[in-house]
């Protein structure tokens, strides 16, 4: 019987879908029903793909998620692609793809 080895996989997913595309970092915006499974369902369309997000944000406002999601290493057909999936989702409202600028790195305090 052959010895268990290491596997190393590489850090990134190649965008294989369009390799001339340039990468860009997105941020994802969504906005739906405050449902016990919508995190893991909208961040397994991530994982199946080998992706983990830059940042995640989540805050529940009464019956409804508000969720954002920086990635960064997409091309823009990519991440669209990624965006129409969420849309799909049971219980999302609604998603609002756009790249992502720095700002969002540091988030805003919320008024107290």
């Amino acid at each position: 019987m052959p010895h268990l080895e290491a596997v190393n996989t590489p850090p990134a997913r190649a965008d294989v879908w369009n390799v001339s595309n340039a990468h860009c970092r997105v941020h994802y915006q969504l906005l739906a029903e405050a449902e016990p499974d919508l995190l893991c369902r909208a961040l397994n369309l991530f994982a199946l793909q080998f992706l983990t997000p830059q940042q995640v944000n989540v805050q529940r406002m009464d019956d409804l998620l508000t969720v954002d999601i920086v990635m960064d290493g997409l091309s823009w057909h990519r991440a669209q692609v990624i965006a129409e999936k969420l849309r799909n989702l049971i219980s999302v409202c609604s998603v609002n793809l756009q790249v992502a600028d720095s700002a969002w790195e540091e988030p805003a305090q919320a008024a107290g």
